[in-house]
């Protein structure tokens, strides 16, 4: 969806409303190599002209498909969120957004606003860091190999601790530097 500011300008009295479904699977997994699928991507949000800016407002929802952080098996993430931005024009004084703490102001070349680009940026943003298949959510196993295993941080920590235990041959040298003090 592109809108210009003129056009935009022109629906003062009335706000803008769209809800619509977005094919961005392309351009998304373009600019995201992990993406393995991208489900319709759904907004639904008005576009309002008001003070030599346009506001949007939309609630987006989609569904990716991406590897689980901790096994790589491919896992549905649904995402749903709301987005706020305003668009301005060049030139325009913008201390009036000061004010405004979680304000997204986007200052669009040529005074065409690209919506679909501004709804892959808040998706990407709204990946989260970890990402578990249901299996690994209720406590399967971790994956292990040959010569490898995958650790929780639980287990990563009982190893370490288990590890900093000192060998009672080498106790003694800790004593031959006693004004160092232990660095860990």
């Amino acid at each position: 969806m592109k809108w210009s500011l003129s056009q935009l300008k022109s629906t003062r009295e009335t706000p803008l409303q769209f809800d619509e479904a977005l094919d961005l699977k392309h351009p998304l997994m373009t600019r995201y190599s992990e993406i393995m699928d991208v489900k319709t991507v759904h907004v639904k949000g008005i576009a309002s002209y008001d003070k030599d800016s346009v506001l949007i407002s939309a609630a987006v929802e989609a569904t990716l498909t991406l590897p689980s952080s901790r096994s790589l098996t491919p896992v549905d993430v649904p995402l749903a969120f709301q987005m706020t931005e305003y668009y301005v024009p060049q030139g325009t004084d913008l201390s009036r957004f000061d004010e405004e703490v979680d304000t997204v102001i986007i200052l669009p070349e040529d005074d065409i606003l690209d919506f679909d680009v501004a709804v892959e940026d808040n998706i990407l943003i709204h990946i989260p860091m970890q990402i578990l298949s249901e299996a690994e959510l209720n406590g399967e196993p971790m994956p292990t190999g040959k010569g490898w295993e995958v650790l929780s941080e639980d287990d990563l920590a009982d190893q370490a601790a288990e590890l900093k235990t000192v060998d009672p041959r080498l106790a003694k040298l800790k004593d031959l530097f006693p004004d160092q003090e232990d660095k860990d």
